[in-house]
């Protein structure tokens, strides 16, 4: 007696789904409103119905088109070469902290990094990198 409950209850609830499902295509033929085809899009990057004014069109100059980038002047220093000074080193365990001059920023360096004797305080000169924690140093040397 339960399958046959269920069967019924199964069979009114397609039922009741196919007529809602006629239901909505009939009020959808009878509002007659169709969505936009065309989608323009604006000056201002957004989408609209409506097509542009070419009469509003900016005239555009093939001079005021840049088709590359400008080259970039080389300068004898890298970015990537920092000053600062050391904040901690433990040679015991490996590793140390840098503080840059410019951004105060903290480097980690570890000591397979020391291109020399350095010591806490010390005012060095490295390279700026990027490890698996954050910002490391690297090719850590005295600053001359």
């Amino acid at each position: 007696m339960a399958d046959t409950f269920n069967k019924k209850e199964r069979n009114k609830k397609r039922q009741k789904k196919k007529r809602d499902k006629q239901y909505k295509r009939e009020q959808k033929k009878l509002s007659s409103t169709k969505p936009p085809e065309f989608m323009y899009v604006g000056e201002d990057g957004n989408l609209t119905t409506q097509a542009p004014d070419p009469s509003l069109k900016k005239k555009i100059s093939i001079e005021d088109i840049d088709v590359s980038t400008p080259k970039s002047e080389k300068s004898g220093e890298s970015k990537f070469v920092k000053t600062g000074f050391v904040k901690f080193l433990n040679l015991e365990k490996g590793y140390g902290f840098i503080i840059d001059d410019e951004s105060n920023e903290s480097y980690f360096v570890h000591v397979d990094s020391l291109e020399g004797p350095i010591r806490d305080g010390d005012k060095v000169v490295f390279e700026a990198g990027r490890g698996p924690k954050g910002p490391i140093a690297v090719g850590v040397k005295l600053q001359s």
